[in-house]
């Protein structure tokens, strides 16, 4: 009782008070590093105190994607990422197992001198982060599988990812077969498989088959298709899913879902939100750059 009426009196005293922990998370960075640091400003974001969680897509197609990716390995106590297929994509360009796009903003971290450093650490990161009743992935969860099930199945490609035949993984990681899961899945293609429903997927097909083709809105979606997250007798509805990838989709926040990419890269915004008050910050990007340009 005597310690207590001491703390009371030295706060007094002082007039400090413990700040409270929160917890954030934001949508795709793809290199907009600038954004991203006017947003964390504009919350009050405390790396002593507070924690961060990003989904993915921190690097590729926007101007600073070496500061992104320095920023996320110099705080990795207070921020986690997920992997998204950017960040794939460079460490398979990484260690040539694939070409340059001409959209590619990559090459600063390739040719940085601690650019191998860089990428051991990356590889290093999830595909899946889950604290209580939330879970994190950069694309989604297919409908039929259970957060557990999600969980162990993000962990086999993890210990690939991580493991000595990293470099065979990477160079058999690319491709759209199989758009369907099946348990007797085995090798490379049950990897491929989890990976692009992870990183790539959107939209699936009445029997839940992955389709990569459609990536504009929900509202334009052909009437043989629907988002991920409206498949009936989702299995994963007990858990709160937080991702990005989708910037056509914007933020979302239904379904016990949470969509966060709201197109910073193509000029819209980057999103945070507070996990515990569901109150959502943005900023708009400076920049944007041409869609269409992309696709070409």
């Amino acid at each position: 009782m005597i310690f207590q009426d001491h703390a009371v009196r030295i706060e007094t005293l002082f007039h400090f008070t413990i700040p409270a922990m929160a917890h954030y998370a934001i949508g795709d960075i793809q290199g907009c590093f600038d954004e991203l640091t006017a947003l964390l400003g504009k919350i009050g974001f405390n790396h002593g105190t507070d924690t961060l969680w990003l989904t993915g897509d921190i690097v590729n197609r926007g101007p600073k994607s070496l500061e992104a990716l320095q920023f996320c390995m110099e705080h990795e106590n207070s921020v986690q990422i997920v992997l998204g297929n950017h960040d794939l994509h460079l460490l398979a360009v990484g260690c040539g197992e694939a070409g340059t796009k001409r959209s590619d903003t990559i090459e600063p971290i390739l040719k940085h001198p601690d650019g191998k450093k860089m990428l051991d650490w990356l590889r290093a990161q999830p595909l899946l982060i889950r604290d209580g009743g939330r879970v994190m992935v950069h694309a989604g969860i297919l409908p039929q599988w259970r957060i557990d099930q999600a969980e162990s199945l993000a962990g086999e490609a993890e210990d690939e990812l991580r493991g000595k035949k990293y470099v065979k993984f990477l160079s058999k990681m690319y491709g759209n077969k199989p758009t369907a899961w099946d348990e007797d899945l085995n090798g490379y293609a049950r990897l491929r498989f989890i990976v692009n429903v992870f990183t790539r997927m959107r939209a699936l097909t009445f029997k839940n088959e992955l389709d990569f083709d459609y990536k504009s809105t929900v509202k334009k979606m052909p009437l043989y298709l629907r988002p991920w997250f409206k498949a009936p007798n989702r299995q994963n509805l007990d858990h709160t899913i937080i991702f990005g990838h989708w910037s056509s989709l914007g933020y979302t926040n239904a379904d016990s879902v949470i969509s966060l990419d709201t197109g910073a890269l193509w000029g819209g915004q980057l999103t945070a939100i507070n996990l515990d008050t569901e109150e959502i910050t943005q900023v708009q990007a400076a920049n944007g750059i041409d869609w269409k340009s992309i696709m070409k």
